[in-house]
């Protein structure tokens, strides 16, 4: 094995680390790291977790303990030279004696962005950055959008049937049982399981009040990973037509999690008390455009005030077109089953007032493929999370 694939090897295992943080670092980003001796031997790791407060590089270097002199950390994100919650993981980097870093990114965050390496130089560390950047970068995509933006990454998700319709017509729709609609799922349990997982990598999942007036879901993480914080679990609802009894209030009455937030126009005093007794949060939106749509621009702001950093939106054909009309969509996840729902009545994978242009379509880019058995899904970004 050569160098440069024996550094690969030990950075993919620091990205392995930091991956299991997901749903424990939020608001902060994933890191783990690795530290190897002089002869290439591995002595240290460690995860960062946002209760565990302690840097993945710290819980390293007290692993490894006096080994770690002449040693190489392994890295998935640039150390911080920064008094934060913490003490600056560059100076005790240097204390133990670390001979050099291989890191693949740099911090996202443009206001420390390069500091750290530039410290660990000026120190006499060996600093090597870019390898497996592109992992690095997708892992920490979340946190980049929302420290650089003040807003959260927005991934717009659906299932739907190879002629993208996501739903057959309403009259059968509504024959739904326990959330189930009647004539069976679009796509396969994997693929649905599969969902379970991108909700456990988002802070936040957001719907439409059709939604929950259709299908009664609960909107809940069933991956059975843990999480620091509850999957915030945000509904538009210009006209609080949220109904006491849905399965969503009812879920809040019983575990008292307080983990639905009603975004609303216009709506019926009564009803607002009656919801916030209960333990939904209820706010008015600062403002609807002259289409009706919500201003999810906004709605998206107050959440990054709310330290959200993702949000997975499982909207209806209205919320898809609105997201998308919105120009707040930041990559898109579509689940695509071996069926063609043929009929005009059939529901569509976004529909609304007015047209688009083919000039003005959402551009996807960066395309990933996946299988989940006969169903596949297309990953794909509509905007640079890294960028402006």
């Amino acid at each position: 094995m050569t160098a440069h694939s024996a550094d690969e090897a030990v950075l993919h295992r620091a990205l392995e680390l930091a991956s299991e943080a997901i749903g424990l670092a939020s608001p902060n980003p994933y890191v783990g790291a690795v530290i190897a001796d002089a002869h290439g031997n591995l002595i240290g790791t460690g995860t960062y977790t946002y209760s565990g407060v302690k840097h993945a590089e710290i819980l390293a270097l007290e692993a490894a303990g006096s080994k770690a002199r002449g040693g190489t950390l392994y890295i998935n994100l640039e150390p911080h030279a920064h008094q934060g919650r913490t003490p600056p993981c560059t100076d005790a980097l240097m204390a133990a004696g670390i001979h050099r870093v291989v890191a693949s990114m740099p911090d996202p965050n443009p206001k420390v962005s390069g500091q750290g390496f530039e410290k660990l130089r000026a120190g006499g560390v060996h600093v090597e950055v870019g390898r497996l950047e592109e992992q690095a970068r997708r892992l920490n995509e979340g946190f980049a959008r929302y420290i650089r933006h003040g807003r959260p990454l927005v991934t717009l998700k659906a299932a739907m049937t190879l002629d993208g319709k996501i739903a057959p017509p309403p009259a059968e729709a509504l024959d739904r049982y326990d959330g189930i609609p009647a004539g069976g799922w679009v796509t396969s349990e994997v693929a649905r399981a599969h969902v379970q997982e991108l909700r456990h990598q988002n802070d936040a999942l957001m719907v439409g009040a059709g939604t929950i007036l259709s299908d009664n879901p609960l909107l809940t993480d069933r991956s059975g990973r843990p999480r620091r914080r509850p999957l915030l679990r945000v509904i538009l609802d210009s006209r609080l037509r949220l109904p006491i009894e849905s399965r969503l209030v009812q879920s809040v009455v019983a575990e008292r999690k307080n983990d639905v937030l009603v975004f609303c126009a216009a709506h019926d005093e009564q009803k607002k008390a009656q919801l916030e007794e209960l333990g939904i949060r209820v706010e008015t939106i600062s403002s609807v455009d002259p289409d009706g749509r919500p201003d999810l621009a906004a709605i998206l702001r107050r959440l990054g005030q709310l330290e959200i950093t993702s949000v997975l939106i499982e909207g209806g054909a209205t919320v898809n077109w609105t997201a998308l009309a919105s120009n707040v969509v930041d990559k898109v996840f579509l689940y695509y089953a071996p069926k063609i729902l043929a009929g005009s009545g059939s529901i569509p994978f976004a529909a609304g007032v007015g047209f688009l242009h083919m000039s003005q379509a959402a551009q996807v880019k960066h395309i990933h493929l996946h299988r989940f058995g006969e169903d596949f899904a297309v990953e794909g970004y509509v905007r640079d999370p890294y960028g402006e």
